[in-house]
């Protein structure tokens, strides 16, 4: 193909810290094979090779700017974006996070699709407003139902096929083929061999409510095997907090702070069980790991998770410690045959619905994909 006639798709991203590198990845994976060439800019974070390597994209940029460089009009970044964007034939954009929307719309004319990960980003009313600017180039994409819903709800005069769900997803086999065995994970995390096991992955912040889970763990732990431990992997402002919280309920010995685990994943087969505790999760990746890992579920009834989780694992209400409890109680009196049934199970519903295979299909069929492309 003739360089000058090939078609390329700008992808923006804001960093490549915590899961953005890997969002970068299932953004650019949606084109293999489809005759585009996917570039991929990360608006901050040093040239690293190996992210690079890790962004299933046929030219990755680093523009380098700091958080201070990036505050205010963000002239800079609009300049050089510009210089990306004249210098390739690119049919459209996909940015990621508010910023990386803001710059691609002024730097740009392309039409821009946005991926939104959290909740609120157009509760502001000066965002509002720069959405209903730029919509004739502007859609929008959520990663859950629940954060499509909450933008529909900020930006109600936009028609609603403008503002669609994009799950996130995984590589399944990729993800299993990196987790160690249960015995194998326990040994380098430093939990018991033998005893029962509950994870839970993220920062120690008020929005993940670990509070709420070690307050379950507590009244669950006697009805719960001999040896059962609590593994919270992640760091943050609220560690002394939960740390004294444990010791006031009497399970300091068994609530196991593991501090920041590179790689988390890998680890997740040594959990009996997977418990996010969070206060309206706008998605939860971690879920969709634990579930390739076969670890049976427990997390709470709000944000994305409830639609990750329902009818693959139990539900809880937000806060809700005594819920919380029983369900742990219940996971834990699981035999081997129906461990077996629920991991086939999530494995189904990963296969469905969160893989990249079917995550691919869904890109291609919604409405402001197919526009695009019909134009290019």
């Amino acid at each position: 193909m003739n360089r000058s006639t090939e078609r390329h798709v700008l992808q923006f991203c804001h960093g490549y810290d915590g899961p953005f590198l890997d969002c970068a990845r299932q953004y650019a994976s949606l084109f293999c094979g489809t005759g585009y060439r996917v570039t991929t800019v990360f608006l901050t974070g040093a040239a690293d090779p190996e992210v690079a390597a890790g962004c299933a994209s046929d030219e990755v940029l680093f523009m380098e700017f700091s958080s201070k460089a990036i505050r205010g009009l963000k002239l800079g970044a609009i300049r050089e974006l510009r210089k990306i964007a004249a210098s390739r034939n690119f049919s459209f954009c996909i940015a990621h996070r508010f910023k990386p929307i803001y710059i691609a719309l002024l730097a740009t004319g392309l039409p821009v699709i946005g991926v939104h990960h959290a909740f609120g980003d157009y509760q502001r009313r000066s965002r509002k407003l720069f959405a209903n600017l730029f919509r004739k180039r502007l859609s929008l994409l959520g990663v859950s139902d629940a954060v499509r819903d909450d933008m529909r709800q900020c930006l109600p005069k936009w028609p609603a096929g403008r503002i669609s769900t994009l799950y996130n997803r995984i590589d399944v086999a990729g993800v299993q083929a990196g987790q160690l065995p249960g015995t194998q994970a326990r040994e380098a995390l430093g939990l018991s061999v033998n005893g029962f096991v509950v994870g839970n992955v993220g920062r120690l912040h008020p929005d993940k409510d670990q509070a709420t889970l070690i307050r379950g763990f507590a009244l669950a732990l006697p009805g719960l095997p001999a040896d059962s431990q609590l593994a919270i992997l992640g760091k943050g402002r609220l560690e002394q907090d939960l740390k004294e919280l444990a010791i006031e309920l009497g399970v300091g010995e068994q609530v196991k702070f593991l501090g920041q685990v590179p790689d988390a994943r890998r680890y997740f087969r040594g959990f009996d069980v997977f418990a996010l505790s969070s206060d309206h999760e706008p998605f939860g990746m971690v879920l969709l790991e634990a579930m390739a890992a076969g670890v049976p579920l427990l997390a709470t009834a709000c944000g994305g998770a409830r639609e990750v989780v329902e009818g693959v694992g139990i539900l809880f209400p937000l806060g809700d410690a005594e819920h919380l409890a029983q369900g742990l109680q219940h996971l834990a009196v699981l035999d081997d045959a129906q461990r077996l049934a629920c991991a086939e199970l999530m494995l189904a519903r990963l296969q469905e619905r969160f893989s990249d295979q079917a995550v691919r299909d869904t890109f291609w069929h919604l409405p402001q994909v197919t526009d695009l492309t019909a134009e290019s």
